[in-house]
């Protein structure tokens, strides 16, 4: 299937095949671990500014369900639990 992709602040357009998805599941979370590790010696600002640590002093979280949790729709004006 083909898709077009716009770039060049929509200057400029180009078809290409749709491949997999690779920015979910599994595959993405490895990729991430993968990333942190190698850059795990770097230092981040956090605090606005006002102090550095170091990448890999963060803990990585787990995802958590959202099952009974509710989501607004429309303007903020409904809401359903999912």
């Amino acid at each position: 299937m083909a898709i077009i992709r716009i770039g060049g602040r929509g200057t400029t357009r180009r078809v290409e095949e749709k491949g997999k998805d690779n920015w979910t599941g599994e595959e993405f979370k490895k990729h991430q671990e993968a990333k942190k590790e190698a850059s795990k010696d770097k230092y981040i600002t956090v605090g606005r500014g006002t102090s550095k640590i170091k990448f890999g002093d963060i803990p990585s979280t787990s995802a958590k369900s959202t099952k009974g949790m509710w989501v607004s729709s429309g303007r903020g004006t409904g809401r359903r639990r999912l």
